[in-house]
């Protein structure tokens, strides 16, 4: 299912809270963003405070030295984080990202296969929330890992 910027759309987002949304676009009821489909990002696992993706490296997300670009990883991790918060946003409220503090610990390449995107609440209050993530391969090695603070956010139709 692609991305349709329609009333019809919008309003069934506006009806489900951010756990309820998500699951809808990981069991491909709901489309996903453009933004996550220009990343090939797949919603893995959801659950309330915490969110799994996966994404495949490719040469199109590499920089001129071969490697993937640095805002490849910083947006699967960023991805990661704001849907994790999403998960625990009530019926009408979504939320965006106010701070992001990023650490590219090993180069990603299209050898590193799957990358598997773990994001987890660790505080949620009235207005913001924080969350961390974790970027690893297969075997567990470690790419990148982040922290954020999200703003939760009253939605328009």
């Amino acid at each position: 299912m692609s991305f349709a910027d329609d009333k019809i759309t919008r309003t069934k987002i506006l009806e489900l809270d951010g756990y309820e949304h998500l699951v809808k676009i990981a069991q491909g009821e709901l489309p996903q963003g453009p933004f996550q489909e220009l990343l090939d990002i797949q919603i893995e696992k959801v659950e309330r405070g915490e969110l799994t993706l996966k994404s495949r490296p490719t040469s199109r997300f590499y920089n001129p030295y071969g490697v993937a670009h640095g805002g490849y990883a910083s947006s699967l991790l960023d991805t990661a984080m704001g849907c994790a918060v999403q998960t625990i946003c009530p019926i009408g409220y979504g939320s965006t990202t106010l701070e992001l503090k990023v650490n590219l610990v090993k180069a990603i390449t299209d050898k590193a296969g799957e990358l598997t995107i773990k994001g987890t609440v660790l505080h949620a209050g009235k207005t913001t929330a924080t969350s961390e993530a974790t970027i690893v391969d297969a075997a567990g090695n470690l790419f990148a890992h982040s922290s954020c603070t999200c703003l939760k956010i009253k939605l328009q139709n």
